[in-house]
């Protein structure tokens, strides 16, 4: 049996690419993804609960845009910045302005250029991977009668009071990056990835603002009382009575059906019917219902398909695609809709823990941008990391933050 560590391993060659929903375990990896993700929402309430055994840690999942990775590149010594490319077969690399100004344009020119004249002064010695937060785009602005020094890298807009000293700090530099991954080997494509970053070796200078994602809980308030405790250990416990009626061959089968929607069918798969819930901003109250509906949804993408293509044999493969496909799926609509309570209740559990989180002030405070002007929101949510594997999984508040991602003004709208 797979346990929770080694299933996140085989994910992306043990690259920090990207981030699964913890409550998304069982589609990513079927039984064996689904009870991992139980023994690891299990640690995370022993954790909140004060428990010297929880084998975790927390991170804060900040709203930062680009990705960028920088260190020394093995093959040369060389310092360099990168896109989410290093760790192509051919990897490109920014080890000069030169060859920023043959890739990028625009901000992104600016950005990276700026990320290379000033990442070499920290001293890293390996590489890391952090979240771009501002160069030169802080402003000032007046919210709820405070005034802050604000940016936007994506859909949050952080806003630190222009009187404190982070404020200040933030003001004074040059550029702002929240470091949450290490990556260690001896060749770029050979490197693994290790959830954390250990900036307290770093050099300091005042022309760079860091961070490395630690949740701080200063005010000593994120623990779970014994009612917390026990609400939270009842959904819990309805989440295993929920894994056990889930038929594990069945799931199998589903998974590849799933694998095999490719191309331009991987729009029928059950992730991108459900986030066209998510946008919409609609929770799914109903498994059963949510079970049926997919099976619509597969049979209308196909209708699309077949609308597109003009030839008569394009057609036909299409309508055959579509009738073999919802007949099997059907089959699994009971199985699906055990899957999907399962996952509510994973949300449940999961909601509990990011609300305690959110229950303490963060290190700056957040808003996303309305036509109205600003609105309160919560941060996009925390990364859940195992102590001995370095492994992790992410707690978003997808009604929220995922709502938020879709539809509020981004730093592009300004």
């Amino acid at each position: 049996m797979l346990r929770f560590t080694d299933i996140l391993n085989e994910s992306k060659a043990g690259k920090n690419l990207h981030l699964e929903h913890i409550e998304d375990e069982i589609i990513n990896h079927g039984v064996d993804g689904g009870r991992a993700a139980i023994n690891f929402l299990r640690s995370l309430r022993d954790m909140l609960s004060g428990s010297a055994r929880s084998s975790v840690r927390m991170t804060v999942k900040w709203d930062g845009a680009p990705a960028i990775f920088t260190g020394i590149d093995p093959s040369d010594g060389k310092f360099f910045v990168a896109k989410k490319s290093v760790f192509n077969v051919n990897p490109k690399l920014y080890k000069t302005n030169a060859e920023i100004d043959a890739d990028l344009s625009g901000t992104l020119n600016a950005k990276f250029k700026v990320a290379l004249a000033e990442f070499p002064k920290l001293g890293i010695k390996n590489v890391l991977q952090g979240d771009l937060m501002y160069t030169d785009d802080i402003e000032t602005e007046t919210i709820d009668g405070v005034k802050y020094y604000t940016f936007q890298p994506n859909t949050i807009v952080y806003a630190v009071p222009v009187d404190s000293d982070l404020g200040k700090r933030m003001n004074k530099s040059k550029i702002g990056i929240v470091f949450h991954t290490t990556y260690e080997g001896k060749e770029l494509q050979d490197m693994k990835a290790k959830f954390g970053a250990d900036v307290s070796k770093l050099n300091k200078t005042s022309s760079v603002w860091l961070d490395d994602a630690t949740y701080k809980d200063v005010s000593g308030t994120a623990t779970f009382n014994a009612k917390e405790t026990e609400a939270i250990t009842a959904i819990l416990s309805n989440v295993g009575k929920t894994f056990q009626r889930i038929n594990a061959p069945m799931l199998r089968n589903f998974l590849k059906l799933q694998e095999s929607l490719t191309g331009n069918l991987i729009g029928a798969s059950l992730k991108t019917f459900t986030n066209t819930k998510v946008r919409q901003g609609e929770q799914v109250k109903n498994p059963k219902k949510h079970a049926i509906d997919y099976v619509k949804y597969v049979e209308n993408h196909f209708k699309k398909q077949i609308d597109k293509v003009k030839t008569p044999a394009a057609k036909e493969k299409y309508k055959k695609q579509q009738q073999e496909y919802v007949r099997e799926f059907r089959k699994h609509t009971n199985n699906l809709a055990n899957i999907v309570l399962f996952q509510n209740l994973m949300i449940d559990a999961k909601m509990q823990i990011v609300r305690k989180l959110n229950s303490v002030k963060g290190l700056t405070d957040t808003f996303i941008r309305t036509s109205n002007g600003y609105k309160v929101t919560n941060p996009e949510g925390y990364v859940a990391i195992d102590r001995v594997k370095g492994n992790a999984v992410k707690l978003v508040d997808r009604m929220e933050f995922s709502f938020n991602n879709f539809t509020a003004l981004k730093a592009w709208d300004k």
